[in-house]
């Protein structure tokens, strides 16, 4: 059975969001102040759909933004905005299980979104870098002995995962070949198996030969910035060990991503190919799917500001949802005092929780933890 793709819009969006459907421009300051509970964009309706969402929309108190052309059949397709609070919603749901144009499934698709929104609590993945190159502490953990001791702080101060990368992803980083990964991670995951370390083990990496050594060694996470898509091999390689996948967003590869990323809609444009990913990893047998929107990989500073304003957005996607803010660039802090990062960094970081984000990837778990128990 089709679906229809749902997704929520953040109340301080909404003009925007209403001028990108074709929304009536006369109209649109006079109606915007209605769209201030939930808000909900379903694309790709017909204008038959369209009209009798409005309608029930408007029946029971609530209201619906749709192209200006639907009442005239003049347009072929038109994603609509819904807006109501959450009982408003419930009901609209009700009524459209009895409409034509398969709105019953749409029905079903409404009921099930507003169910999935109940209390998200927060987990940390504490970051554990094995390389030299680093942006925030490359070197300092690249022998083994270091990278372990660290590893058992990150544990001791409260982190749910840790993530462990050999190959630094930053800015215009080159890639590192398996082999060295391989070598780098060895050791650790060597310890972690001989000390029955419970803590899940999520590795940062882009490579299907990695992947396979280190699920076969003890990993249960792989995290690829690529989304999947830099190695073809690795989703059959995570579907084979039945294991869980972080699927970042990133425009461009590492090495390029930062000359001079362009978005005409970036919430809709990241949120879009995420769904073609998480689809498509589903379809290559991967069940536990975590999403991750890439904030710094291929974006500008106001695009990643607008990805936390918005970050609430993501939930739509019905996967657990991982932020990484901890140190990077768009702090704004130049030198290397990683002190000032971490403070800032959690500044950033309260916001998300209060949202519900279900991972946050950061350097400091101690003072994130401190910060998650105040929450």
């Amino acid at each position: 059975m089709s679906k229809f793709l749902l997704k929520e819009v953040a109340s301080d969006c909404i003009i925007k969001e209403l001028e990108q459907i074709g929304f009536d421009a006369q109209y649109i300051n006079r109606v915007s102040d209605k769209y201030c509970y939930k808000n909900i964009k379903v694309f790709g309706l017909s204008p038959a759909q369209a009209n009798i969402l409005k309608q029930t929309a408007l029946i029971y108190g609530a209201d619906c933004g749709v192209n200006k052309n639907v009442i005239t059949g003049t347009v072929e397709k038109s994603d609509a905005i819904l807006c109501g609070s959450c009982s408003q919603l419930k009901k609209i749901a009700q009524k459209l299980k009895g409409q034509p144009f398969k709105l019953g499934i749409l029905a079903e698709n409404l009921e099930s979104f507003l169910n999935k929104f109940s209390q998200r609590h927060t987990k940390l993945a504490g970051i554990l870098n094995i390389t030299p190159d680093s942006f925030s502490d490359g070197g300092k953990y690249f022998e083994a002995d270091k990278a372990i001791n660290h590893l058992l702080s990150l544990i001791e101060d409260g982190a749910d995962i840790i993530d462990i990368g050999a190959e630094s992803t930053r800015p215009y980083s080159e890639g590192v070949e398996a082999a060295e990964q391989i070598r780098r991670l060895k050791p650790v995951l060597e310890f972690i198996k001989r000390e029955n370390i419970n803590v899940p083990i999520s590795v940062d990496t882009r490579s299907s030969v990695v992947a396979d050594y280190v699920l076969n060694n003890g990993a249960s996470i792989i995290n690829d910035v690529s989304g999947l898509e830099y190695d073809a091999k690795i989703s059959a390689i995570v579907a084979k060990y039945k294991a869980e996948v972080i699927i970042q967003h990133t425009q461009g590869s590492p090495e390029f991503m930062q000359n001079s990323p362009e978005y005409h809609n970036v919430i809709e444009e990241i949120f879009l190919s995420l769904k073609a990913k998480v689809d498509a990893a589903k379809e290559k047998g991967i069940e536990k799917i975590i999403i991750d929107p890439g904030i710094g990989f291929g974006k500008r500073r106001e695009d990643n500001f607008e990805i936390l304003n918005r970050i609430e957005e993501f939930f739509s996607l019905n996967c657990p949802l991982m932020v990484g803010i901890s140190r990077k660039s768009l702090l704004g802090v130049s030198c290397d005092d990683n002190r000032l990062k971490d403070a800032l960094s959690a500044s950033l970081a309260y916001p998300l929780m209060l949202k519900g984000v279900d991972y946050l990837r950061v350097h400091n778990v101690k003072l994130h933890k401190k910060l998650l128990d105040l929450v």
